[in-house]
């Protein structure tokens, strides 16, 4: 090869291997991370063959991170990250704290320290943030409470690490192992007279307080303004950038000012622009990059695992799976379960918190780092790591169908009660009362083609229920009259509500043609003589759909075309007025962006 390509090497090697491992697992109906993780280990430092850069491969998973927690901020405000504070505070530290004692203890019977069972507790406790979000978006989980509640956790742990990470090298001597200060100015130290680490705490405080009061009060002006400036450029190509330079840009400053993680600087980026009208085209457009680093994120777990590890340590592995997936899943069932939510809630959030990532592997290197851990914990945080990711589909999946015997128990109740099903307080969170129309048409998102359909369907006096994940404009919609679910179509017991069995039209008016397949599928399902109207970009899209069992596909380029010829051969089409602007021209060649 003619030049060093280390970087072209590694994303070529990462991507093309995690696809065809992915398509294996698929076929052998496992959860596609299974594939990507088995493609790390191939082109990993301890498999024969091509060995991909792992520093570099890890940098790129971070950059999945921020994307993925960017695109997450912009589901949400902070009205809602302040409405599960009562449950995400408390639960969050006592679940880091029951894992954290549970590591400790596993840590002395291994001979270890009580220092170092401290820390290796602590890297077991927090969860990975690209499976959590994963796990939820492909559940459309994320804007719904028990979403809510799962994302607000996962921000408290990650202000729980920022501040570990700081606090451990001038603790590292008190804990049994070298001392690090040289992030602690001594000249404040001495002026303040509290001592390095209290010291340490101060600082880190007073800075992450400086980078969410800048963001709340700045950000909150600045960043959709940026936004909508280049939205007025009229291009695209700009508006994709620019929506990247706001989620990386903030993302890097954030941590490199105010000590802030990647992740943390990137929500609270798209927490602010969730503000603007731009926010879901921003989402959209960064979509194609958040899952293909999002990939690559388990492609460098693969790599750090080392298989000699199973034969060398299988008991060690084993305790340490157990710890995180049974023990630290059920004392986050048990905190929910406590603060009295509901059970099919507890079950997400346990299934949520059943694995570790990124911020394990941080805490177990600077461990390692500050002679705190020995090296062979690196080995078993990588092993629980890579085995809690793999079982972690699986438990959602049992979770899912634990839930549906919840749903279809409580459709055969012959008054609608629920009360032989589930707890009292569950009643109204898990199945709510379905609508009351008959005859309806159902039609799933409220964008400017979902609109257009409500408002012609209701003046033909055709009764619609809209289903709407966006709960602002399901309630503005239910304001006006307008029956509305402001949940994710998909979500589990959202189409009962709907009263899928008793309706006439089915209609998805979303633009993501994967997520509409999925949808008419469980249209179909439900009610096998309903009409299914969906929207397609392309040939290849309807066909994709007509599988799925639509019964109607509206090509959106071919619409457009059929209605400019019809205009010509009927001799209507005229010249443009003043008055009418180009907002004709907009709205011809609009729908196939829509």
């Amino acid at each position: 090869m003619p030049h060093a390509t280390p970087l072209i090497a590694t994303l070529v090697a990462g991507i093309c291997l995690a696809f065809l491992a992915g398509l294996v697992a698929h076929r052998f109906r496992l959860p596609p991370i299974a594939g990507y993780l088995l493609a790390g280990v191939v082109i990993g430092p301890f498999t024969p063959g091509f060995v991909a850069d792992q520093k570099l491969a890890n940098e790129l998973a971070e950059i999945g991170v921020i994307l993925l927690m960017f695109g997450v901020g912009l589901h949400f405000s902070l009205k809602d990250l302040l409405s599960v504070r009562a449950i995400a505070i408390p639960g969050a530290i006592g679940q880091i704290v029951v894992a954290t004692l549970f590591g400790l203890l596993l840590a002395l019977a291994m001979g270890w320290s009580a220092g170092s069972g401290f820390v290796f507790g602590l890297s077991l406790s927090v969860a990975s943030t690209v499976v959590l979000l994963r796990a939820l978006q492909e559940r459309r989980m994320v804007e719904t409470e028990r979403g809510r509640i799962a994302v607000g956790w996962l921000i408290v742990e990650d202000l729980v690490m920022v501040l570990t990470l700081v606090l451990l090298p001038p603790l590292a001597g008190v804990l049994g192992g070298t001392a690090q200060t040289a992030d602690v100015d001594p000249e404040l130290t001495r002026a303040l007279g509290i001592g390095a680490v209290w010291t340490a705490v101060g600082v880190t405080a007073l800075k992450v307080s400086a980078f969410i009061a800048l963001m709340l009060v700045v950000g909150r002006k600045v960043i959709p303004m940026i936004l909508h400036y280049v939205a007025h450029t009229g291009s695209r190509e700009l508006f994709r950038l620019s929506v990247l330079a706001i989620a990386l840009g903030v993302a890097y400053g954030s941590a490199k000012l105010f000590g802030v993680s990647f992740a943390l600087g990137a929500f609270f980026a798209g927490m602010v622009l969730a503000e603007s009208q731009l926010s879901q085209q921003a989402a959209r457009e960064t979509l194609p990059l958040r899952d293909a680093f999002a990939v690559l994120f388990f492609v460098s777990v693969g790599m750090l695992f080392n298989p000699v590890n199973l034969i060398e340590r299988p008991l060690a592995i084993l305790a340490t799976f157990i710890t995180i997936v049974f023990i630290k899943s059920a004392a986050a069932y048990l905190i929910v379960k406590a603060f009295g939510y509901p059970r099919t809630i507890a079950l997400v959030i346990a299934a949520s918190l059943a694995q570790i990532g990124e911020f394990s592997f941080i805490l177990v290197v600077l461990g390692v780092g500050l002679d705190l851990l020995p090296a062979v914990a690196q080995d078993l945080v990588v092993a629980g790591a890579l085995f809690s990711i793999l079982v972690n589909p699986l438990l959602f999946m049992a979770v899912d169908h634990y839930g549906a015997r919840l749903d279809a128990a409580a459709a055969q109740e012959p008054d609608g009660s629920t009360a032989a099903v589930l707890q009292p307080e569950e009643a109204a969170e898990d199945v709510p009362e379905p609508t009351a129309l008959i005859e309806h048409a159902i039609v799933v998102g409220y964008g400017r083609v979902g609109k257009r359909i409500v408002e012609r369907l209701r003046a033909a006096g055709m009764p619609v229920l809209v289903i709407e994940e966006r709960a602002g404009v399901a309630e503005a919609l239910r304001e006006s009259g307008i029956e509305a679910i402001g949940e994710p179509a998909g979500g589990r017991g959202v189409l009962l509500q709907a009263n899928i069995a008793g309706a006439r039209w089915f209609v998805t008016a979303i633009p993501d043609a994967f997520a509409a397949g999925t949808l008419i599928e469980q249209a179909r399902a439900a009610n096998g003589a309903i009409r299914i109207v969906a929207r397609a970009a392309s040939g290849a899209e309807a066909d994709h759909l007509r599988q799925f069992g639509a019964n109607h596909i509206v090509i959106a380029k071919e619409e457009v075309a059929a209605a400019m010829a019809d205009r010509l051969l009927s001799g209507e089409a005229r010249p443009a007025r003043e008055e009418d602007g180009v907002q004709g021209e907009l709205n011809l060649a609009a729908p196939s962006s829509l």
